[in-house]
Formats: structure tokens, sequence, C-alpha cells
């Protein structure tokens, strides 16, 4: 095996393929938050050499996803109550305008979708999987906010998502969520109706209440 990538993938650079594999894994909460890395267990995870475990790892070190110590030691960041409070401002202040771009342009077809993530929410909480749950959770709301056409906005709300990922399966466990939010239920709704105010409303409290549920 080469540094390359495994059959089927062999366009995609290791680093990338690192990279992008890791990045799913942090935002989606499938690493817990203060878990340690190595770039030796990275590599050969992937089956890679050092070279892409470690610029793999300074990609994530730069968008916040991972942490780099002073004696070198590289973890998945554990948020204080200051930084949860912080991407919870973030997402009142991104997720509604996003939401707001993307009502005109949610057609009959994006709205039934949005409706299928949701049931597929609920059968993540019914597995109890809590990483699904995150990772469709996440879905619900990158497939509206898509339509807002908002390149800029979304890549800076995904660098939020990613900081919070580990954080958010914790939340996830903490509450024992019995049911999909019903915040996403009221999304659905204002799309329907064309109600803006009501939409920007819904997504707003769905985007904080959350993580500010893990404020002590």
């Amino acid at each position: 095996m080469t540094d390359r990538d495994r059959p089927g993938d062999l366009t995609i650079p290791a680093h990338e393929r690192v990279y992008r594999t890791l990045r799913a894994r942090v935002m989606h909460g499938a690493i817990a938050p203060g878990a340690h890395l190595t770039l030796r267990g990275i590599a050969a995870e992937f089956d890679v050499s050092m070279t892409p475990a470690r610029e793999s790892v300074r990609r994530l070190i730069a968008e916040g996803a991972l942490k780099l110590s002073g004696s070198g030691r590289v973890s998945t960041p554990e948020l204080t109550n200051e930084r949860i409070e912080e991407l919870a401002a973030i997402r009142a202040l991104i997720e509604p305008e996003l939401a707001s771009r993307a009502l005109p342009r949610a057609h009959f077809a994006l709205i039934e979708r949005m409706q299928a993530i949701n049931d597929l929410i609920s059968e993540m909480i019914q597995r109890r999987d809590a990483v699904g749950y995150v990772r469709t959770n996440f879905e619900f709301h990158r497939t509206l906010y898509l339509r807002a056409q908002a390149p800029a906005m979304l890549a800076l709300l995904e660098t939020v998502w990613l900081q919070a990922g580990p954080t958010m399966r914790m939340l996830h466990e903490r509450l024992q969520t019995r049911e999909a939010p019903r915040t996403h239920v009221n999304i659905i709704a204002n799309l329907r109706a064309g109600d803006e105010p009501g939409l920007r409303l819904a997504v707003r409290t769905d985007a904080t209440r959350g993580l500010r549920n893990l404020v002590n």
C-alpha cells in the first residue's frame, strides 16, 4: 500500500484522505473531548508515512478541531463554559441568516429531503447511535444552508461545527435524547409556510439551546 490511497480512491492524496477522515470523525463526535492522538498512531491506522499524518494534523489544528499542547501532545479540545457560549453565539448569528437566504429556494423536494433526514435522526436515537445522531443532525442543517448560496458563511459555520462536534456528542449522551428535536419540526413547518421570522426563530433556538445545556 502506498501513500496515495486505498483501492477505489487512488486519485486522492494520502494527506487529503487522512485529513477528511479525521475531520469527519471530530465533527461527528466520533472522538471524545480531550482524547489524545499520536502521529505514529494515525500513520499506522491509515497505512501512510509520518508526512501525510503530520500535514493532516497541522490542518486540523489550524481549524481548531485539534489542539497542540506545550509538550507537543495532540488532542481534541475540551470546551470551557466560555467557549461553549461563544460557539452558541456564533451559531445564533450565522445560522438564521443562512436559513433566511435559503428560504426563497426551499422547494418541495428540499423540504421533503429534510423531513427524511429528520426521520433518520429519530432512527439514530432509537439505535442509541450518538455519532450517527450528530452526523445526521449536521446533515439536516447543511442541506438547508447549501440553498443559501453563501459559501463563505457556510465555511465559517462548518468550522464552528467542527470545534463543537465532540461536545455535541457528549450533550446527546448527557441529555439521553429520546426523539428528534422539536425545533426541527418547527424549522420544517416554517419552511413550508414561507415564514421567515418564524424560521429565523426556530433555527436560532435549535442552534443555541443544545450547547447551552452543557454550561455548568
